[in-house]
């Protein structure tokens, strides 16, 4: 039987956490979940766009619980700062979707110094979620970590890319977003590894949105070329699936009781890029558990601080 958003249970009572709402999956995502009760908290890094969103929610919900939380991920001084204010604020975290993400700029640097996308895709939610650990360890928290298909164009991940110096490479787009998505892959089975040998409640699964209409590839191709990146954003509104739909697999990761930890999801249809979710598979290098704890060790290196799980 095909999964729909009527088949996410009834969440009243708990709080959801997601990264990146002003995007259409962030922005889809808290809505259903506030739809089922949820009381949210939701991230952005412009506080207008933040307003701006909550306004959009509340006026499909208007008795949404809905709170907004500044976070910069390319900032792991910012990325620590949000963890523990979040921290203070609530002592349960029952869902946590890690959506946040950039995508193909031309090459720039975190305010640490690493280069964009594996610092804010990865790094940036490595510091973020260990900072909620305490929290999220102690409720029994769902952590969804967002992936893309695009981690299979990679056949790993250049370490080198985890110190502030970064790797003496040729800096290109598309190899270091599909090292970043791959890197969300890798940690999500990592921490879920984990918590399982600790016999913890926590469940740590992930999630792609296939190709989905949605801004991020049309701002991302267009830092390169504002003419691809237009052609780009029109075919995909023909090709692909939309928002509310791209975020069926990430909702589905973060509400169906079945899923136990470990679990990737996307959509069923088209090679995984539209479709009702259902479980996908993991490439190869993504289930490799040396690279799994080397990622780890590498990450705790680059945020300067232990994720003891």
């Amino acid at each position: 039987m095909s999964w729909s958003t009527d088949d996410i249970p009834d969440l009243a009572g708990r709080r959801a956490v997601i990264t990146g709402v002003t995007g259409g999956l962030g922005f889809h995502t808290a809505l259903e979940l506030g739809r089922a009760g949820a009381a949210l908290t939701v991230t952005a890094r412009n506080p207008s766009k933040a307003d701006d969103t909550v306004a959009r929610l509340r006026a499909e919900l208007p008795d949404l619980d809905v709170e907004v939380l500044a976070l910069d991920l390319a900032d792991l001084a910012d990325a620590r700062r949000a963890g523990a204010e979040l921290v203070r604020r609530h002592d349960q975290i029952d869902v946590l979707v890690n959506n946040a993400g950039i995508m193909i700029p031309p090459y720039s640097t975190t305010a640490d110094g690493f280069e964009l996308q594996i610092g804010t895709n990865h790094i940036g939610h490595f510091a973020w979620t260990a900072e909620l650990w305490p929290v999220l360890r102690r409720s029994g928290a769902r952590i969804v970590s967002v992936s893309s298909v695009a981690h299979t164009t990679v056949r790993g991940i250049d370490l080198r890319t985890l110190a502030a110096e970064g790797p003496p490479r040729r800096y290109k787009r598309w190899r270091s977003y599909g090292e970043s998505k791959l890197a969300n892959l890798v940690f999500a089975l990592e921490l879920d590894r984990r918590a399982k040998a600790s016999g913890l409640a926590t469940v740590s699964v992930a999630a792609h949105p296939g190709l989905s209409s949605t801004n991020l590839q049309k701002t991302g191709v267009a830092m390169g070329n504002p003419l691809a990146g237009s052609a780009f954003h029109q075919v995909s509104r023909v090709v692909a699936q939309s928002a509310a739909h791209g975020a069926w697999p990430l909702l589905r990761a973060a509400t169906d009781p079945t899923f136990e930890g470990g679990e990737y999801i996307g959509p069923a249809s088209l090679g995984g890029l539209r479709g009702r979710p259902r479980p996908a598979r993991y490439s190869r290098t993504a289930r490799d558990e040396q690279l799994g704890d080397a990622l780890w060790e590498a990450s705790e290196q680059a945020v300067g601080a232990t994720f003891d799980v």
